[in-house]
């Protein structure tokens, strides 16, 4: 068995982020509740009213995040079960980080640019693999998409500046 001064430190118990989730469920659910009893949740001469179904689904969200937090606040071996170290956590990030900025970035450069930061940034920082490498085949994979896209199948994505400047 592995001596508990090597392992690594716990960022979050599994009992923590339960009862997180089943907070942010519970007014999630409440929210929806409200809105669609504001929008009914009742029945019209015509059958069920816009709210109806989506109502009584929250109602059962919210009972199935009671639930569950009851079930947490009870349960003290989750207390000390880890839910995810910092390394594991760090491996997390370096995917979660980049594909938010990716998302961001898409907006104001267009999906080609942002796309080939994306994938040169994995290839660089996440795979270790050279500058050169990296630039080419994203430029080889962006350029790839924009002919597949907006060229053979003529789909609309999102375009940025440069697009602008070549004429598409």
């Amino acid at each position: 068995m592995a001596d508990p001064a090597e392992e690594p430190r716990a960022v979050a118990s599994t009992r923590s982020v339960d009862i997180a989730v089943a907070l942010l469920l519970l007014a999630f659910a409440g929210l929806m509740a409200f809105d669609n009893w504001k929008s009914g949740a009742g029945w019209a001469s015509d059958g069920p009213k816009s709210g109806y179904f989506p109502f009584y689904l929250s109602l059962l969200l919210g009972a199935a995040s009671l639930f569950g937090l009851v079930k947490a606040l009870v349960d003290r071996k989750g207390a000390q079960a880890p839910f995810v170290n910092r390394d594991q956590l760090r491996r997390v990030m370096q995917v979660l980080v980049p594909t938010f900025l990716f998302c961001l970035l898409t907006q104001w450069l267009g999906i080609y640019v942002a796309s080939l930061l994306l994938v040169a940034g994995f290839m660089r920082f996440v795979g270790g693999i050279a500058w050169w490498k990296s630039l080419v085949t994203s430029l080889v994979f962006a350029l790839a998409m924009f002919v597949t896209f907006d060229v053979a199948f003529d789909v609309i994505m999102p375009k940025g500046p440069i697009e602008a400047l070549l004429g598409f």
